[in-house]
């Protein structure tokens, strides 16, 4: 017979190894695909922040202007009533008089406003929001002190009556 030695395939002996470098290279693909998309998620990022930094500056450029445009008018407006009141009182003093007060008397009024806003914003709208915020702030401070909190503690604290 044929005493010539027989080559095993090269799969069988080389099996361990191919495996190992289908994986590395299956590996090495998905660290490409990842970093592509992590590349592209990076570079829409930037594009949408550089964008948001334009639309800010415009909103800025045209919230100046529209102050300014404000401005000029209530000037037009307080001017025109000036000279209504001058025509009617028959005296620019007693007219820039009125003005004054009422542009005093409307600052109070806004102020009087704005402090009320405030201290609406900072009441509950509910007693049981204002326990619950109560609870919560007793519970944050037990935490703090290493307790229980009353929750757990006692279950049925929180169930309504």
């Amino acid at each position: 017979m044929d005493d010539t030695p027989r080559e095993q395939p090269a799969d069988d002996a080389a099996a361990p190894g191919a495996a190992s470098s289908r994986l590395l290279d299956e590996l090495r693909q998905l660290g490409g695909a990842l970093k592509h998309l992590f590349g592209a998620q990076w570079r829409l990022f930037r594009a949408e922040l550089s964008l948001a930094r334009g639309a800010v500056s415009l909103l800025f450029a045209v919230a100046l202007a529209a102050t300014v445009v404000g401005v000029g008018f209530g000037l037009t407006v307080l001017a025109l009533i000036g000279v209504a009141l001058a025509k009617w009182l028959g005296s620019w003093l007693w007219a820039l008089a009125v003005l004054a007060l009422l542009q005093g008397v409307l600052l109070v009024v806004a102020i009087v406003l704005f402090r009320r806003g405030l201290h609406w914003l900072s009441l509950p709208a509910t007693r049981g929001e204002f326990g619950a915020m109560m609870r919560d702030a007793a519970d944050t401070a037990r935490l703090a002190d290493g307790a229980a909190p009353a929750a757990a503690v006692d279950p049925t604290r929180n169930a309504s009556p």
